[in-house]
């Protein structure tokens, strides 16, 4: 009689072969699947690494659109700023009415257009002297208000039957001290340097310093008529650095032989 236990492993033995060759056929299948799948995996991974370099490759079915390629056209050279062009042509300046501007001075002088006064009408060779008695001085009693503040001189002018004249120039000049003397009046006229009818009709006036000053000779007067031409000789005089002469009076008058 046999043994059970030799006959459960005699069986067992048979049996044992067919598990194992059943066994090893269904890790092959496993191992092919698997490479398959490892496989298509490089390619779907080449295939989106190829269509990401060049998406206008074949491979994507869904290219992007092609950017239409640039039309290059002739561009003007643009011209500098404040450069002419060779065949510029200047253009006629627009014409230009000057208007009369008056300028201010601080000494204006009076001319022949300034003034209403009219010219006298003297005898062509007609001269002027200075008048017995001149020069002389006072103190200035025609401006109170600057008393000792002041240095002038002033007169009249008369003709041959002794009229007062108005309308002559009467002009001075010389060295007061270091100062330069340039003054110019008409007769019978209140001009910017005083108010000359004071002194009566024909009269004139010319201011020369803000202060009485000594000079021996160095200032002089004439008279000149309208176009500039002289009517006297220069006429020296002197003046004082006392407020008692800081008035010089000279009166003109034609020349009797005339």
């Amino acid at each position: 009689m046999a043994d059970p236990i030799e006959e459960f492993l005699e069986e067992k033995e048979q049996i044992a072969p067919v598990k194992t060759k059943s066994s090893g056929g269904g890790g092959c299948l496993l191992n092919v699947l698997s490479g398959i799948f490892v496989s298509g995996t490089v390619v779907v991974v080449l295939l989106f690494a190829l269509i990401f370099i060049n998406p206008q490759s074949g491979l994507n079915p869904l290219p992007p659109p092609t950017i239409p390629a640039l039309v290059l056209t002739d561009t003007p050279t643009p011209t500098p700023k404040g450069l002419l062009p060779a065949t510029w042509t200047p253009t006629t300046a627009p014409t230009i009415t000057p208007t009369k501007t008056q300028i201010p001075s601080d000494t204006p002088e009076p001319t022949p257009e300034d003034t209403a006064i009219p010219s006298p009408n003297l005898e062509s060779g007609t001269s002027f002297s200075v008048q017995v008695g001149s020069p002389s001085h006072t103190e200035n009693s025609a401006h109170p208000e600057s008393g000792c503040n002041w240095l002038g001189v002033a007169g009249q002018v008369f003709d041959s039957d002794g009229l007062p004249v108005s309308g002559l120039l009467v002009e001075s000049g010389g060295i007061l001290g270091e100062i330069e003397i340039s003054g110019l009046t008409l007769t019978g006229e209140a001009s910017v340097y005083g108010e000359a009818p004071v002194y009566g009709e024909g009269g004139y006036e010319i201011v020369l310093h803000d202060t009485p000053v000594s000079s021996d000779g160095d200032i002089w007067i004439q008279l000149m008529d309208q176009a500039y031409q002289p009517l006297s000789e220069k006429v020296y005089f002197q003046t004082y650095d006392s407020c008692d002469s800081n008035l010089v009076k000279i009166n003109f008058a034609q020349d009797l032989s005339e």
